[in-house]
């Protein structure tokens, strides 16, 4: 397979893998009567399904700096396949949430696989095809809603979790017959040697924990809406089903067509730029649908610029972090996305709760405390490393 048929099928396998994170968030109405929780309950099935996709990055992401990656890589689709169908025949509530959590744990393959990419993209085009990659995973996110949606009005809801099992048996198959060998640079240490070194290069590399804290952050406001979005577009004026609702992913599909630019741009200049660009979108999409989401119309605007800006910003965060240490962007990468989905899961938990207390205005503000949080790590920054 030539280097930009293998970018284009990693950009599949992590968009196909990632999607796994995101099916129960137009289905949260539809659990929610199956299980007869309401909806702070229920908002907990993505708010752990984030907290065990942390902890899987924790726990598996660094063995890519330690293992063979296309092995590890189909370890994880199979596991993943199981954990899917699993989900889908838990009888009972609790086991339904642990079952999400493991699910959530075992489906890191687009992180093992986005530092392989960067290992072999040229220095020259690295933010390019990170930026493609990360296109496929956005992709990934945004479909699943669509798909998820349209499949639990047809067949149920159960069914989306077993078609998706299929799918990554499937590609487990797939990254067998195509995907090339893949060897670690960092085989000298041992697997508590790697995780011991987190703590060191957390500590050593402070530009390393402000991009993650605003990563975390920007996707703590993003995951705020799509865990929300679900109740707002089934209460009034919308009223709007499963399917309808996934329909709405589609609109921040516009959003993984930057991924590219913002690589390009990252490969030329200092990717804050494009960081504090990112900020500046996702606080004005949240100002804008505050008072207006009653109005379909102006949903869709704010749908647009929220992926515009929570893409662009992940894409430039990720670029700044793999140039740090070349010989350990697996490990990097795993600081990094593990806190970006701690902010996350605090998001989803925080917009559950606030919507059961206060509606959107509750959500809003919210969302809204994270970015703040975004805004100052991103200023001290710039203060500590001004822009040239």
């Amino acid at each position: 397979m030539s280097f930009s048929g293998l970018v284009l099928f990693m950009a599949v396998a992590t968009g196909a893998s990632v999607a796994n994170l995101y099916y129960n968030q137009p289905l949260l109405a539809l659990m929610a009567r199956s299980f007869h929780v309401g909806p702070a309950s229920i908002g907990i099935v993505t708010m752990l399904t984030q907290i065990g996709y942390a902890t899987g990055l924790l726990v598996f992401v660094p063995l890519a700096d330690l293992w063979e990656r296309k092995k590890l890589i189909m370890a994880l689709f199979v596991l993943t396949a199981v954990w899917l169908e699993l989900v889908s025949v838990a009888p009972g509530f609790k086991i339904f949430l642990f079952a999400n959590f493991a699910l959530g744990a075992v489906t890191v393959v687009p992180q093992v696989i986005v530092p392989v990419a960067a290992d072999m993209a040229p220095d020259a085009q690295r933010g390019r095809v990170v930026g493609v990659v990360m296109s496929g995973l956005l992709v990934g996110v945004l479909a699943a809603r669509m798909v998820s949606g349209i499949t639990a009005d047809w067949l149920g809801w159960q069914a989306v979790f077993r078609l998706a099992g299929i799918l990554m048996g499937l590609f487990a198959l797939m990254v067998f017959a195509f995907f090339p060998v893949s060897r670690p640079r960092a085989q000298s240490l041992s697997y508590g040697q790697l995780l011991y070194s987190l703590g060191p290069m957390i500590r050593d590399e402070p530009e390393l924990v402000r991009a993650s804290l605003t990563g975390g952050a920007l996707f703590g406001a993003f995951s705020a809406f799509w865990t929300t979005l679900t109740f707002r577009l089934g209460s009034a004026p919308y009223h709007y089903p499963a399917s309808v609702i996934g329909l709405f992913g589609l609109l921040g599909i516009a959003g993984a067509s930057v991924a590219p630019v913002a690589g390009r741009l990252a490969d030329k200049r200092d990717p804050r730029t494009a960081v504090s660009v990112a900020i500046a979108l996702v606080c004005m999409a949240w100002l804008w649908m505050w008072p207006l989401s009653s109005h379909l119309w102006a949903l869709i605007i704010g749908i647009f610029v929220l992926d515009l800006g929570v893409q662009a910003g992940q894409i430039s965060n990720q670029s700044r972090v793999y140039a740090l240490r070349p010989n350990a962007r697996a490990r990097l990468n795993t600081v990094y996305m593990v806190t970006y989905f701690v902010g996350g899961a605090l998001g989803s938990g925080a917009g559950s709760v606030a919507w059961s207390q206060a509606r959107w205005t509750g959500v809003t503000l919210s969302a809204l405390t994270l970015l703040i949080v975004a805004v100052i790590v991103h200023a001290s920054s710039l203060r500590h490393h001004p822009l040239p």
